[in-house]
Formats: C-alpha cells, structure tokens, sequence
C-alpha cells in the first residue's frame, strides 16, 4: 500500500523540525554557511514553531535572520563550572579566568571597531582596556609581556573564529605568537551582535557578588501571580532537563518538586515530541536519554585511555559505601596501571600520573552528574550505580542465557 501524501509530508516535517530543534540545542549558534549550513537552513523554515516553543516552555529567544539563527540559551543552574568554553585546538584545555576576561574585553573591542580589524590592533585595545583599575584590583593583568599571554589571546581569537564572529583574511595566530607576523580578520557584526543571551544589559547590574550578578542577568519579570510562578518553573525545569545529564529530585526546591510531581508527563513529553530524547525516570531523578548519542559535550564510556581510566574509576566508586578520598583514587589507578598499563598510553604509565588522571576522570564523571566532590573526597550520586558490575555468572553449555547483571537506582 502507498503511503497518502499527506503522511509523507507530515513526516518530513517533523523530521526536520526535530533535526533543526537538535542542533540548535547542540550549537545555540548557527551561521549561513560553513559546517551547519544545512541546519541553519532548516532552524530559517520552522523558525515560527521554533521560536514558539523555545519561547513557552524555556524562555529561551530564537533570532533568525538571513545570515545566522541564535537560540539565547540560559542554563537551568547558573553556577555549573563543569561545562567551560574550550580551546578549539587538539588540547581542548578549557578556559582560565583570565581567557574569559580577555573574551569579553575582545568582544567589546570589536563592537567598538570597524568591519576589519589586525589581531595586533586587537591586541592594543585589550592591552589598554585590561589597564582599568577596576581590572587591576581584581587581579588580572595583561600587558603582553609574556609568550603565556600571546597564548591566551590566540586561544580568545580561535573561540571567536569558531563561533563565527570573526573570519581570518590572511596570516595565522601561531605566527603572531611566536613574533613572526599579524594576522588579518573581518569581523562579522551580526554574529557579534547577537552572542550576548541575557535578559539585560551587563551595564545595568549592580549586584556586588558573581552569583547574584548572575542572577541578575538572567532574571524575567516580576512574578507576582501564580500563573507567573508556574511558567517560570515550568521554563526553570525544562531548561534543566535538556541541559543537565541528570536532574536530581534533591536540588529543587519543594515548590519545584511538586509542580514536577504534578506535571513530569506533560513535560517529559513535550521534550519527546520537539527532541526525541526520551525520559528515563528514577527514585532519585530524571535523565532525557538521546538514544542517537549525539546531543552531549561529554560522552561516557569514551574511547582511549581516559576513557578506559574514568570508566574503570566509575565501576571503583559505584562500588564503594560512602565518600572515597582522592589519594584512595589514585592509589587505585596505579593498581590499574599494573593491570591494564598496557592498553594505555604511554605517557599514562609513567610515574606520578595517577593524580592527573584521576583529576581528568572526575572532571568527567562530574560534569555528567555521577559524583560530587570537595577538595578531598568524592561522593558517588545515585546515578552512578548503572556503572556498578555485578557478580559474575558462570553458566553451563547449553543453559539459557543469563542477562548481565548490573545495580541499578530503584
């Protein structure tokens, strides 16, 4: 039998709005061209119902204009320090404090500048813009002095080329950080224009500390009636459930505990419906699993040796009764390095790299909502227990299968 037309159409629709939905969640910024041309074509189609749902179930704004679409994402928890802006180069090392103060005061240069701009010139307006006393009192420092400094700013320079703000004319960073040479850039002003997701002005915050500064920035209406209180809870907790690996019952409050009580389905399907990631519902939590594995900046288990490092870690730790101390850790991956050394690299084998690796396998498993930890310990979450290794079945041939066993969260 054919399928009616109709059918068909309806399909790849929705096909397409999920897709451009995906990769919006995945990559809040999309340009005309370069590697997401196609998505930005479909976010530019379904822009209306786009817009629509982002704007009533997250309070998230949808910008579409003919050369990029911005989805101004805000996150659920304001102080998660578990996902940084990175280096786009190999090393992905993530961004220090004062990488992202010289991103800001790059991005404020470039507002102020023309439509092309030389990396040195950039470079002048940041050494005079860091040189606030306001700056100085807090700390940073940068005058360009030092190879360390010519490294942060090529890494600031990388990030805004990869996010389209800038797009290089002619030279390269490496050369201006060895002394060797300039580098050239357009500056594409309507990217620029439209990175800043916040419901006000930077300018307009009086707020003395970070947290509540935050705040601040993100803050929405009065919420003087109930109507208002419950779509800022119902925006709060769907924007935790696309963004966060696991939503634990334990942070809410009470008052967004019992509207999720009342409303899990409603909002679990809404996200279905948009996403395809599906709920997987606990005791503990919720988790909006992506059966495609795709929508994640951190994926577990991982291929290579951290990968193997932090997998082996989390089956230690789900095993454990309480808080496990880091120097316990490490002395554990030296074990493993005797047992598994020879799949690993070789730098990973040598002598002293148990802490590093333990500190790299926890950065993981926190940023996936698997463990919390303080300077000295490490406390296993709930949703750990699904990396738990069971007792070993020995079956005799010709028996029926056993499935694996594995601990699970009730």
């Amino acid at each position: 039998m054919t399928t009616p037309l109709a059918e068909v159409l309806d399909g790849q629709h929705a096909a397409e709005l999920r897709k451009a939905a995906r990769t919006l969640l995945k990559q809040p910024l999309l340009l005309a061209r370069g590697r997401y041309a196609d998505e930005f074509r479909l976010a530019r189609r379904h822009a209306s119902e786009l817009r629509e749902w982002f704007d009533r179930n997250t309070g998230w704004a949808l910008q579409v204009d003919t050369e990029a679409a911005r989805l101004r994402k805000s996150p659920g928890v304001l102080t998660d320090p578990t996902h940084p802006a990175r280096d786009t180069t190999r090393g992905a090392a993530p961004f220090t404090r004062r990488r992202y103060v010289l991103l800001c005061l790059a991005l404020a240069a470039l507002e102020r500048g023309e439509a092309q701009i030389a990396l040195g010139r950039l470079a002048d307006q940041i050494v005079l813009d860091a040189a606030d006393p306001r700056l100085a009192a807090t700390g940073i420092e940068f005058a360009l002095e030092r190879r360390d400094e010519r490294l942060d700013l090529a890494a600031v320079v990388r990030l805004l080329l990869d996010l389209g703000v800038l797009r290089r004319v002619a030279g390269e960073e490496d050369a201006y950080v060895s002394g060797a040479g300039d580098v050239l850039y357009d500056v594409e002003r309507r990217v620029l224009a439209g990175l800043l997701a916040s419901h006000r002005g930077p300018s307009t915050i009086s707020a003395a500390t970070l947290d509540d500064r935050l705040a601040e920035l993100v803050a929405e209406t009065a919420l003087d009636s109930d109507e208002l209180r419950f779509r800022a809870m119902r925006r709060s907790l769907t924007r935790r459930l696309l963004d966060d690996p696991v939503v634990y019952y334990d942070d809410l409050t009470d008052a967004e505990l019992g509207y999720l009580t009342r409303q899990r389905g409603f909002l679990t399907a809404r996200i279905t419906e948009l996403t395809g990631l599906v709920a997987e519902v606990r005791a503990e939590g919720i988790a909006m699993v992506d059966p495609e594995d795709d929508l994640t900046d951190v994926r577990m288990p991982e291929q290579g040796t951290h990968g193997h490092v932090t997998l082996l870690i989390a089956e230690h730790l789900a095993a454990a009764d309480g808080p496990v101390a880091l120097d316990e850790l490490a002395l554990r991956v030296r074990e493993l390095a005797s047992q598994h050394g020879g799949f690993w690299s070789k730098s990973a084998r040598e002598p002293g790299m148990e802490t590093e690796l333990v500190e790299q396998a926890l950065g993981r498993l926190t940023a996936l909502g698997l463990v919390s930890r303080n300077p000295y310990a490490v406390m296993v979450r709930p949703a750990l227990a699904r990396y738990a290794v069971g007792e070993t079945v020995i079956r005799e041939p010709g028996s029926a299968p056993v499935p694996p066993q594995r601990k699970a969260t009730s």
